[in-house]
């Protein structure tokens, strides 16, 4: 049966964020994921109010984590900020290019 291999059928498609609430669970994600699939998300801020009890750090602070990784290098990172979600939604890259970002 000449299909694709699944990973690279699946994830010409599929997109996953970083609303993961802990450092493990985005080493894993940046780990098992490629990056060309990851895009930033965070909640807004207070929309998860609980703070870590092990970091002191609220839980909705994502950010962080993408930047803690060992995973990521400054190109990857530029990635999963900006970069994909140009290339997933170019009309939102065509709207700020047009206003000159």
């Amino acid at each position: 049966m000449k299909k694709p291999l699944l990973r690279d059928h699946l994830l010409k498609n599929v997109y996953f964020d970083t609303c993961v609430y802990h450092q493990p669970g985005i080493d894993l994600l940046t780990k098992v994921i490629p990056v060309d699939n990851i895009l930033f998300a965070s909640e807004m801020i207070g929309a998860v109010k609980g703070i870590d009890p092990e970091t002191g750090f609220n839980f909705d602070d994502t950010k962080r984590y993408i930047e803690a990784t060992q995973n990521l290098s400054p190109e990857d990172r530029h990635k999963v900020y900006e970069g994909n979600a140009r290339r997933v939604y170019p009309r939102l890259d065509a709207a700020l290019k047009a206003q000159g970002r």
